[in-house]
């Protein structure tokens, strides 16, 4: 796949958060990531709002196993705290294959646009185990990633068939990926085939829901951006002076 970066991504615990299970204060986890949480996981590798990441496929490497934590959260709108119960993933490990595309919402940012300098940041971003700090779906899951080859080791579940996870929360579309001034929910059902799944692209997921208006967020250079010259410039400087 063109302009693709591959990554193993693991840690202790994972908490993919199912927004039902949230009502009553307590939290469950997902089975498995949601698409936007490893676009999370990519965007803290390397982002910017020239480029758009797609998660093309994950392959989970260990054995899906959940554990119950009892944590003290604060209370909504309250400083005293209360007993809640939060299930999370136990030694959750995946290989990730993922993309980016220009994002053509954007045309502000044509200028920023050098698929082959954005390319290489993002593969030696990567191999730093990404630029800003990994969670697993949640801040107090810290996670790691490593360079990797996606679909070599051995998967928990490599000769075990197809497990269908039924419908689950795929993604948000933002304004700045649609061109749309709405923020949307999207719902998929993924379908796991010896270990890997493969995601269903935004755009093709049939079932969105509209969350609430919103507006497009400005981005100019040398304020709130720096442009992919001065981030290969910065990264690759020592090579370069060679």
């Amino acid at each position: 796949m063109r302009n693709s970066i591959e990554f193993i991504v693991h840690g202790k615990y994972a908490l993919f958060t199912d927004p039902v299970t949230k009502i009553g204060g307590e939290k469950f986890t997902y089975q498995i990531p949601t698409y936007q949480a490893l676009k999370g996981i990519v965007e803290s590798i390397y982002w910017k709002p020239t480029i758009i990441w797609y998660i093309d496929e994950v392959k989970v490497m260990n054995a899906i196993q959940t554990e119950v934590k009892g944590l003290r959260p604060t209370k909504h709108h309250e400083s005293s705290n209360e007993l809640a119960y939060y299930t999370y993933l136990r030694n959750p490990s995946y290989q990730v294959r993922a993309h980016f595309e220009f994002n053509e919402h954007r045309p502000d940012l044509e200028h920023d646009r050098n698929e082959n300098k954005h390319h290489n940041v993002a593969k030696r971003s990567v191999e730093r185990g990404g630029r800003r700090d990994i969670y697993l779906g949640s801040r107090e899951c810290q996670g790691y990633v490593e360079a990797c080859e996606f679909g070599s080791g051995e998967s928990y579940y490599d000769k075990y068939g197809e497990i269908n996870f039924g419908s689950m929360f795929h993604g948000f579309n933002y304004p700045d990926e649609t061109g749309r001034k709405e923020l949307e929910a999207r719902i998929c059902i993924p379908v796991m085939k010896n270990g890997i799944i493969q995601f269903d692209r935004p755009e093709d997921c049939l079932t969105v829901r509209s969350i609430k208006e919103q507006e497009l967020k400005a981005f100019m250079l040398g304020t709130n951006l720096k442009s992919v010259e001065e981030e290969y410039s910065e990264m690759f400087q020592g090579e370069v002076n060679k």
